[in-house]
C-alpha cells in the first residue's frame, strides 16, 4: 500500500485502456528510458508509474506529455519528511518542482508498503474484511484525511499470492478471471474471480472505519511467468494479466462498487534481475531486450 500526497495534476491520463504499467528499476541490464517510453507509446501506455524521482527517467519524459507519470517518495526518507511541512516544500522544490512544465506528473506517492505485515484480515465472504489493530491505528486517520480532500488509497491486489498460498482451495479459474460461474456468496453480492474479493474486502474494511465511497487506484497487480513451478507460467500470467485488462475495460467495477470503473497498473513492465530471487524477477511483461514474455497488448 502506498498513500498519496494531496497533490495529483489531473490524475489519469484518458486512454482507451485505464491500465497503467509499472516501470522498475531493479535491474543492471535495463534498456535506456528513451527506448523505453517508445516500448510505452507503440503500445498506446499513457499511464506509468515509477517509484522514486530518478532523474534519468524524468528527464526522458520531458515533452512526453502524453504520458501521465507517478512518481513517489521512498520509504526511506518518509522520516526525515515527517519532520516538518518545510522538509515536504524543500523535497517537492527539488524534486518535482524542476519537471513540472514537461513532464505529466499525476500523482505523487507516499512510500509504499509502508504499514509492515498484513494489513487485513480478507477471510470469506468480502464482507468481513477488516483492518488488524497495528494497520487500524496506523491507516485509519490516514483514510479518513484522504477522504476529506477525496484524493485515491492506492493498494496492491495480487491474488497469486491468494493462490500460491492455497491452490487446494482457491481454484486456478477463479484466481486468473477465467470463470463467469459465482464461487462466493455475499449475501445479495455473488464473486466470480479473486481480485474482486479482495478488492471489495478492503471496501468494507474502510466502511467498518466510518469511510465510504473513497477512490480507490489498484497501483499493483500481475502475475509472475516463472518462479514457483507449475504455478507460475507465461500462459498462465498472460491469462491473468489479459483478464485483468478486460475486467478494468469493461467498466462494470466490482460487485459492492458496480459500473465504477477502475484505475490500475500492471506489475511490471520488465523482468528485473536485482529483485529477490524467485517469483519476485519474473513478474515482467517483457524481457530487458524488450522483447515480449507473452503477447499482451
Amino acid at each position: 500500500m502506498a498513500f498519496l500526497l494531496n497533490y495529483n495534476n489531473g490524475g489519469f491520463v484518458d486512454a482507451a485502456t485505464n491500465v497503467g504499467l509499472n516501470y522498475g528499476l531493479l535491474g543492471d541490464n535495463l534498456p535506456p528510458p528513451s527506448e523505453v517510453i517508445n516500448l510505452y507509446k507503440s503500445l498506446s501506455i499513457t499511464n506509468i508509474r515509477i517509484f522514486d524521482t530518478n532523474t534519468d527517467v524524468l528527464n526522458a519524459f520531458r515533452g512526453n506529455r502524453d504520458i501521465g507519470v507517478m512518481v513517489g517518495m521512498k520509504n526511506q526518507d518518509l522520516e526525515a519528511l515527517s519532520v516538518s511541512e518545510d522538509a515536504v516544500n524543500t523535497w517537492f522544490v527539488t524534486n518535482i518542482e524542476p519537471y513540472l512544465a514537461d513532464v505529466n506528473i499525476t500523482f505523487i506517492t507516499v512510500g509504499n508498503e509502508i504499514i509492515p505485515g498484513e494489513i487485513g484480515s480478507y477471510s470469506y465472504p468480502p464482507s468481513a474484511g477488516d483492518f488488524t489493530p497495528q494497520a487500524r491505528e496506523q491507516l485509519t486517520p490516514v483514510l479518513k484525511f484522504l477522504a476529506q480532500t477525496n484524493t485515491p488509497i492506492l493498494v496492491n491486489i495480487y491474488p497469486y499470492f491468494a493462490y500460491a498460498a492455497d491452490p487446494i482451495n482457491i481454484h486456478l479459474d477463479c484466481a486468473i478471471f477465467n470463470t463467469d460461474a459465482v464461487v462466493v456468496q455475499d449475501g445479495p453480492l455473488g464473486y466470480s474471480n479473486m481480485f474482486d474479493v479482495i478488492f471489495d474486502a478492503f471496501v468494507w474494511a474502510m466502511e467498518k472505519e466510518g469511510v465510504k465511497d473513497l477512490p480507490m487506484v489498484v497501483t499493483e497487480t500481475g502475475w509472475p511467468s516463472a518462479g514457483n513451478k507449475n504455478l507460475t507460467t507465461p500462459e498462465i500470467a498472460s491469462m491473468y494479466n489479459g483478464n485483468f485488462v478486460k475486467h478494468v475495460e469493461s467498466g462494470k467495477g466490482t460487485p459492492k462498487r458496480p459500473n465504477n470503473s477502475i484505475n490500475g497498473f500492471l506489475f511490471a513492465t520488465f523482468n528485473e534481475n536485482q529483485k529477490p530471487a524467485g517469483t519476485e524477477q519474473n513478474f515482467g511483461l517483457y524481457y530487458t531486450d524488450m522483447k515480449p514474455i507473452y503477447k499482451l497488448f
